[in-house]
């Protein structure tokens, strides 16, 4: 296994490159270029990517010239790639009338996975729920018939239905759980209990088996989550897109100046980046921190071949995909915290984390 830690991910400032000075120079060329706020930023953050992909190969006082031909560069490519697709895009558009699907039969479907969900319920449970939501009988008459306490009948009901959520979905997809893990997995996601998906190993076991991946976004899309983290699975580039998106907003949400939001984002877009390219698929989870004061923690897994040698791959100047991005030692230098874990044939760990600087004027 191989470990790299760093308590300060911008160690040597001045052999870095003032990553901060450029982007309000790459901002106004996007912007006058490009109208819509939300393209324009993530152009803004590609420009940074491969600026700094490049920038230990570039003198230092040509780096702003260089972010400028840049990012004119993204732009015209943006244009082109948008107008390949207008011009090609009748040979995909389907006219053809959509088949109106049968209600009939998908509520048979449906009733007929509540029914078998019910029935893998033990009788405790199933006569309970149903008295509780069917009868009406709030949990203090059922504590008082139990012989429990209200609080513990609340307790044993939310326990039931994170089970029925579970085994519904097994019988609405005609599934059996692949391996003796995961339906204590998928309950603890079920249920939103942070510790027991712990204890259970939950992030990895969703990496190693597409089943319990599949079926726990509608678990996990329910809205009992916290709404200070945001976990995105990563496949292809569309989900990368979507996780520095995601990193922004909860970067505003925290009071990030306009420039560490973007910083945050390019960092996080990298990361992501990797996992597609090295690792097929993987997952990136974004929490929203308040200890010792407001910040972004970022925690990127993957299950893939894993780092030969993590020293080499976090010295500056190293990339495995040609110097088209910055790679892990760019992430590294953006983010105030960065820890590498990697095991061969097991897969990759980074977690980084960005504090909010306190007096910092919100852009």
């Amino acid at each position: 296994m191989g470990v790299m830690e760093s308590a300060d991910a911008s160690a040597d400032p001045g052999e870095d490159p003032d990553i901060t000075a450029l982007i309000p120079v790459v901002r106004r060329v996007i912007r006058a270029r490009v109208s819509d706020p939300s393209a324009a930023e993530d152009l803004v953050q590609e420009t940074l990517v491969r600026v700094l992909g490049a920038a230990h190969r570039i003198e230092p006082g040509t780096l702003e010239p260089y972010a400028i031909v840049t990012a004119r560069n993204v732009v015209a490519s943006m244009w082109k790639e948008r107008d390949r697709h207008r011009r090609n895009q009748h040979r995909v558009l389907d006219l053809s009338p959509v088949e109106a699907p049968d209600d009939e039969l998908l509520r048979q479907e449906d009733e007929k996975a509540i029914t078998t969900a019910l029935e893998r319920l033990s009788e405790r449970e199933r006569q309970t729920l149903l008295a509780h939501e069917v009868s009406g009988l709030d949990t203090r008459v059922l504590g008082d018939d139990l012989g429990l306490t209200a609080g513990a009948v609340a307790a044993q009901l939310n326990r039931t239905r994170a089970r029925l959520r579970v085994e519904y979905l097994l019988a609405l997809h005609d599934i059996s759980a692949p391996t003796p893990q995961c339906r204590p997995v998928l309950l603890a996601l079920s249920s939103g209990e942070r510790r027991r998906q712990r204890e259970v190993h939950a992030a990895r076991h969703l990496l190693e088996c597409d089943v319990c991946a599949d079926l726990s976004l509608p678990l996990m899309s329910r809205g009992q989550q916290s709404d200070t983290e945001v976990r995105v699975p990563i496949h292809d580039a569309p989900d990368v897109v979507l996780a520095r998106k995601q990193a922004r907003e909860l970067a505003s949400r925290l009071g990030f100046s306009g420039t560490d939001q973007t910083i945050l984002a390019t960092a996080v877009s990298e990361i992501a980046r990797n996992i597609v390219r090295f690792a097929g698929k993987g997952v990136v989870l974004i929490e929203m921190l308040d200890d010792p004061r407001p910040g972004l923690r970022v925690t990127a897994s993957d299950t893939g071949p894993g780092i030969t040698d993590v020293d080499r791959a976090l010295r500056d100047g190293y990339s495995t995909y040609n110097g088209l991005g910055m790679g892990l030692p760019g992430a590294r230098r953006l983010m105030d915290e960065f820890t590498l874990v990697s095991e061969l044939g097991r897969g990759t760990t980074v977690t980084m984390t960005k504090w909010r600087q306190e007096g910092t004027p919100h852009e």
